[in-house]
């Protein structure tokens, strides 16, 4: 039965006025969100589904995020929100280049191998043709602050003599992600194919160790290669 408090919560219009705790509702709301539109899709998720795994209601979900397109894109813009807050943590700032870029690569991997729900909703948003995305300035800024950060790692190792100038760090980014990305999107059906289980803890050490050297490889001198 509702109490006189409960009430006290909600507008005329039934909407919610106060929390216990606001922004974890919100946050519950999107990590089960992401979950299911990793699963699902943005056409195969339920709201019902999502309210029914949540501390929430379906009403509380449309309160703080108005339709299902409009949670799906804040779910995909946290799921890209938490790869960046994540490179912040690295604070490549203090190291020397080539193990500034040794340490992104190595994040890069270990977080799209931890976090599979990531990796399933930016291959759902590609077949969207990335219209979604096209929608969020939070993702535009947040991506910024990657290259930003990858091209202050590569222009600290050109101008040590490290890495081979004339590199696009928005290439470089993009091979990094290929990299890491395919060790998920395609684990499946490589290990299949092969017979090989490519997800045990054996094989992404070893695939692990490859990224990160097909990286250095790709950006380093030369004459810089058996140096560092």
């Amino acid at each position: 039965m509702a109490t006189r408090d409960d009430t006290r919560r909600r507008k005329a219009d039934g909407a919610p006025t106060r929390q216990q705790d606001p922004e974890g509702t919100r946050r519950n709301i999107l990590e089960i969100a992401s979950e299911e539109f990793a699963l699902n899709g943005l056409s195969g998720a339920r709201i019902d589904e999502i309210a029914a795994r949540t501390r929430s209601s379906k009403r509380m979900i449309y309160y703080y995020f108005g339709d299902k397109e409009g949670l799906y894109l804040a779910a995909l813009e946290n799921a890209y929100r938490l790869v960046r807050e994540g490179e912040a943590e690295l604070d490549t700032d203090g190291l020397p280049p080539v193990e500034a870029l040794r340490r992104l690569v190595e994040f890069t991997f270990d977080h799209h191998h931890q976090h599979e729900s990531f990796i399933r909703m930016v291959m759902i948003e590609n077949i969207h043709h990335a219209d979604y995305l096209d929608r969020s300035e939070v993702i535009r800024q947040l991506n910024v602050t990657a290259i930003d950060n990858i091209a202050s790692i590569y222009a600290r190792g050109v101008a040590e003599a490290w890495f081979r100038p004339g590199l696009d760090p928005v290439d470089l980014h993009w091979q990094i992600s290929a990299l890491c990305f395919f060790n998920v999107s395609n684990r499946a059906t490589f290990s299949r194919i092969f017979d090989r289980d490519l997800g045990s803890q054996e094989a992404q050490a070893t695939l692990r160790g490859q990224v990160v050297d097909m990286v250095l490889r790709y950006v380093m001198r030369a004459d810089r290669l058996d140096a560092e």
